[in-house]
This record gives structure tokens, C-alpha cells and sequence, in this order.
């Protein structure tokens, strides 16, 4: 039984590379990858880490909405993220791609790295393409792969009966969620297929649970393969519920809400060892969050078996801490 008394060992194997696979988007994929990138090599190890990044392009709002609405291409903010994570601080253009113009102008508000992503796209007529030529610009330390290269669009039924179309505007509303879909012709590439397939750990999350983890997750052929992998699947549970759409869930909400969309896809819950300093909280309160609530038992009943240890970042006010993200996957990993 995996608790927070895990460590991993001094040494691993070296035959063969530790394959993570991490699923999401928005600001939580980025830190999971940004840990994995800066931690290839584990505590006196020499195993190699293989990452992929599967990244859901569904959002509709800002820079990346009015691309997507403009040229029809798929989302590119959350993959510019997590290229950017990838490249690990090498490369001098990754503080480029996160420019964003000022000044008034047709560009005002757009990152450089949505308008390169688009740009490639439209020149070799392929934005996944578009997405591995901007990895090697970078410098890319794994490889990052869209959920599906199809514009998509996030379909919730709240709680209160409401249907709401649009990532955006299902932030905006403030309800509950109970389900969601995706609207729109969409396929996940062979790329993410067969990584998945391939993967020793699948992560899922954290991020918003709907609009980042589950938006990626719901494509058609991702729910299949998540299914029939043999790799252990992981939910990153998220720190802090969110004000409206997860009002009160608690770890094992977390992990009923995936299960509800996906059927049993996960192995493992991995959460945060509470309590959080109440400064923290407080700050939280005020946005309408609290923290999320762990009981193993609760977990344990929902199917998922209960990682429970210190996951916060200390210098940054309620944040998944990237190293210690990590190690605990990387500890994960080789239980099997």
C-alpha cells in the first residue's frame, strides 16, 4: 500500500526509461511537466525520463479564443505553456513565447507564442505539426502533443439544470458541474494513442477539473486507451476546490467526477497531506474556495488507491510545488 511514508530507492534501473504520461492543461500540467523536465534524472540515478504531454485545446477565452475563432485553429495558449515547461530555462526563446504585447494594436493581448503556433500552423497546414516544429525551436525536452488538432468546444450540464456551452462561459456561470462533452468532430492523434499505450504513469491533472483535466480526457479514443493501458493512472487531486464549479467536492469527488465521465481510469489519488497555513485559506475563502478535503477511507471507497503527502510549494500561495510533483510520480512508478 502506497502512503506518505514512501521513498523511492537510491537507485533505479537504467535498462529502460521511466515513460509519463501527463494529461491537462491550464496552470497545473505546466508544473508537472516543469518538475519532470528539471528532474529527468532522479536522486542518484541515471534512468531516463520520456515525458508526454497531452494538452486539451478547448479554451475559447482571450488570446487563444480569438486565434481559434479567427484562423480555426485548435486553442494554442495551453500547449504554448507547456512547451515553454518543457523547455526547462534552456532555451533564450521560451521567455519570448511568453510575451504578451501591450501598447494597443491588432496584437494587443496576444503572446508570441499563440501567434508563432498559429503561424506555423497555417504554413505546414497541420497545427500538431505546428506544435513539433515550435518544440524544436524550443528545445523541448519530451514531446507535446495536442488532445486533438480540431477546434472543439466544452459542453456542461450544471447542477441547477443549466446548460452552458463554452469554457468560458461555464466558468461564468457558477454552478456545479455535473457533466460535460465535447461538441465538434474530434479524434485524438495516434501520437496520444499510442503514448498512453506505451506509458508507465499516466497522470491526470491537476487543473480545473472540468475545463483543463477533463476537457482533454473526454476526446474520443483517449477514454478507450486510458481503459486498456497498462500503466498506472494518477489523479493529481487539486489543492482548492473551485468557486462554483466544484463547490464542496472533496478527494474523492475528484475521483468519482473522473470515473463518472471515463469509467475506472484510476489507479491512484495523489493529494496534498493538509492543513494549509490559514493565511492561505483565508485568501482562498475569499474567492468562494476552500481547501479540498483528503480521507483515505473516502478514497480508498472510490475505488482509487490514497497518496497522501506534501505537495505545496513553499514560496507560492497555494501551488503544487514542481519538484515534489516529481518525485512522488517518479516514486509512483516503480511500484509496479
Amino acid at each position: 500500500m502506497l502512503d506518505e511514508t514512501f521513498s523511492p530507492p537510491l537507485r533505479a534501473a537504467v535498462d529502460a526509461p521511466i515513460r509519463i504520461v501527463a494529461v491537462g492543461g491550464g496552470t497545473g500540467l505546466p508544473r508537472v511537466l516543469e518538475g519532470l523536465a528539471a528532474g529527468a534524472a532522479e536522486r542518484g540515478a541515471e534512468r531516463v525520463v520520456d515525458v508526454t504531454a497531452i494538452v486539451t485545446t478547448s479554451d475559447d477565452g482571450g488570446s487563444s479564443g480569438e486565434l481559434r475563432r479567427r484562423y480555426g485553429v485548435p486553442a494554442p495558449g495551453d500547449v504554448r505553456n507547456c512547451l515553454v515547461a518543457l523547455a526547462g530555462g534552456t532555451s533564450p526563446l521560451a521567455s519570448v513565447f511568453q510575451h504578451r504585447f501591450t501598447g494597443g494594436g491588432a496584437l494587443e493581448g496576444h503572446t508570441v507564442g499563440n501567434v508563432v503556433l498559429t503561424a506555423l500552423a497555417q504554413r505546414l497546414g497541420d497545427f500538431g505539426r505546428a506544435v513539433d516544429a515550435a518544440a524544436g525551436m524550443l528545445g523541448v525536452r519530451g514531446r507535446v502533443v495536442p488532445a486533438t488538432t480540431t477546434p472543439v468546444e466544452l459542453i456542461a450540464e450544471l447542477d441547477d439544470g443549466r446548460v452552458v456551452r463554452g469554457e468560458t462561459a461555464i466558468a461564468a456561470a457558477h454552478g456545479r458541474v455535473a457533466t460535460l462533452r465535447l461538441a465538434g468532430v474530434a479524434e485524438a492523434s495516434r501520437e496520444a494513442i499510442a503514448a498512453i499505450h506505451e506509458a508507465n504513469v499516466v497522470v491526470l491533472g491537476p487543473g480545473s477539473l472540468y475545463s483543463s483535466v477533463l476537457a482533454g480526457l473526454l476526446v474520443p479514443g483517449i477514454p478507450d486507451a486510458l481503459r486498456s493501458t497498462r500503466a498506472i493512472r494518477v489523479l493529481v487531486v487539486n489543492l482548492f476546490t473551485e468557486a462554483g464549479e466544484t463547490d464542496g467536492y472533496d478527494a474523492a469527488d475528484h475521483v468519482r467526477a473522473v470515473q463518472r465521465h471515463l469509467g475506472d481510469v484510476v489507479d491512484v489519488a495523489l493529494a496534498q497531506r493538509p492543513p494549509f497555513p490559514p493565511e492561505v485559506v483565508a485568501a482562498y475563502a475569499a474567492e468562494g474556495a476552500e481547501p479540498v478535503q483528503v480521507e483515505r477511507t473516502a478514497i480508498d471507497a472510490a475505488g482509487a488507491v490514497p497518496v497522501i503527502t506534501d505537495l505545496v510549494s513553499p514560496g507560492e500561495r497555494g501551488r503544487h510545488d514542481p519538484a515534489k510533483l516529481s518525485r512522488a510520480l517518479l516514486a509512483i512508478g516503480r511500484v509496479r
